[in-house]
């Protein structure tokens, strides 16, 4: 006879005796990605499994030396597999892509692109400088990744992403940093427009299922981006400054030749900034539900019209779409059909929310932004198992969802129309109760506080050393 929690749990779609077996799930789970965690030589996969399960079961500092901690193997063996064993890292990615492929919930996903910066200490990290750091709001030494994410409604993944390194690491004095931390010698600069267009090329010819990309203002103003999208035949909705030029009528353009090469520009027609089409001249505002949501409904105003914009020496007709929340306008650019609905583009547009959620979901439930080594092929590694991680939650979700169906009078009950959905929280908490951190022995705790203080004495030390050597440089009294 089924107990009165595992009957409320079904209501809610959450199989109790499931959630009992997840440590065996996440056990099978692993095992399918275990091979590309081994090399040549050695079989170090099992740092994966611990790795992974430190991500999902521990709540902060989860580092190298916290996470071999919590899975009783020695600190040094896991950062030699984290950041100096060649296993497989783009393997693991690429077979996680293939198992979002397969997976029916992603067939009409929208991809999107964006980044995450992270504050570091110093500048010897991979990639590490001073630069615009978001979540900040201000420029930073910071570390950055540009990231690709699959995006629906009802499940997000990290699908890829790239390490930003900082043109300065390309100077021939950081020549012995960069073999330092192993970027490799055939890395070349690159801005993040760039390597955006990279993972989209990458997800494209893996035939990934997105029906369009979605991206903020810092990609959605390169020209060069949104052109490659469209030779490539891609339609994508992209976040563009209020001073972007577009104009309403086909203006006139002349070929002209100078210093041996022919250019085009334009000579007769009106340029209007897009923030001057919000309030005129490019159709009438209608006020659209684009989503139910949890604490209730997506409402918010659009319009659009059809506006030519000049690419280089090209001039292109394409979608200004016009969002109002308030006071407040987003501006897009859209290469969508010229008979696509709408309702379809504003719901397209807003998926960008949901990267904003992969990116606090990675920072927040897997500890991305606690992340603390220093080498490049460390940082591939922390993405490859953090896409894992990511997945095994997502596809856990899925399967249950797929499978429990919520008692549909709970929506009586709670008088509401949408009952929210597992979050990643959600999940980890049901996780960490089937497989429950270990706790150190008396010994282990000693160990622990010791090595904690001799690393305060040696940090003391150290100080001490550089306050002695500025005292000396001082000048007498």
């Amino acid at each position: 006879m089924a107990s009165k929690v595992q009957t409320e749990a079904l209501r809610w779609g959450i199989p109790l005796e499931e959630v009992k077996a997840l440590g065996s799930r996440f056990r099978a789970f692993f095992e399918r990605f275990r091979s590309k965690m081994r090399t040549r030589t050695r079989d170090t996969s099992q740092y994966g499994y611990h790795y992974i399960s430190g991500l999902l079961r521990m709540e902060a500092k989860r580092n190298y030396a916290s996470i071999a901690r919590e899975a009783g193997v020695g600190e040094q063996n896991m950062q030699h597999f984290m950041s100096q064993s060649p296993w497989d890292g783009r393997g693991v990615i690429e077979q996680v892509q293939e198992e979002v492929k397969a997976h029916p919930a992603f067939a009409e996903a929208i991809l999107v692109l964006d980044e995450s910066a992270e504050e570091k200490s110093g500048e010897k990290s991979a990639g590490s400088g001073r630069q615009y750091n978001g979540r900040l709001g201000k420029i930073e030494m910071s570390q950055v990744g540009v990231f690709a994410a699959l995006v629906t409604p009802q499940a997000w993944v990290w699908a890829d992403g790239e390490l930003y390194v900082p043109e300065a690491w390309f100077r021939a004095e950081k020549e012995e940093l960069r073999r330092w931390v192993g970027i490799p010698d055939e890395r070349r600069f690159q801005t993040k427009p760039e390597l955006a267009w990279q993972l989209v090329k990458r997800l494209q010819a893996r035939g990934m299922p997105f029906v369009a990309v979605a991206m903020d203002e810092l990609y959605g103003r390169n020209q060069a981006l949104r052109q490659r999208l469209q030779e490539a035949g891609i339609e994508y909705y992209a976040d563009v400054p209020k001073d972007t030029l577009v104009y309403l009528e086909k203006p006139q353009i002349r070929t002209r030749k100078g210093k041996g090469k022919r250019y085009r520009r334009i000579v007769q027609g009106r340029a209007y900034q897009v923030q001057q089409l919000a309030h005129r001249g490019c159709g009438a505002w209608r006020r659209l539900t684009v989503r139910t949501v949890e604490r209730g409904m997506l409402v918010a105003d659009f319009k659009r019209c059809r506006v030519w914009v000049m690419y280089k020496d090209e001039l292109r007709q394409e979608w200004l779409l016009i969002r109002r929340d308030g006071r407040r306008h987003t501006y897009v650019l859209s290469n969508a059909a010229p008979d696509l609905p709408l309702e379809t583009m504003a719901w397209r547009k807003t998926h960008r929310y949901f990267i904003e959620r992969s990116n606090e979901d990675a920072k927040s439930e897997l500890g991305w932004d606690e992340f603390q080594a220093l080498k490049y092929r460390g940082w591939e590694h922390h993405l490859a198992l953090t896409i894992l991680a990511s997945w095994f939650i997502a596809e856990t979700r899925l399967d249950w969802m797929d499978r429990i169906q919520r008692d549909p009078d709970l929506l009586e009950t709670f008088q509401t129309d949408v009952l929210p959905m597992l979050s990643m929280r959600n999940v980890r908490t049901l996780f960490q109760a089937a497989m429950p951190r270990r706790q150190l022995s008396p010994e282990e705790a000693v160990e622990l506080v010791i090595k904690h203080l001799i690393n305060r004495t040696r940090s003391r030390r150290s100080r001490l050393k550089k306050q002695q050597l500025r005292e000396s440089s001082l000048p007498p009294i």
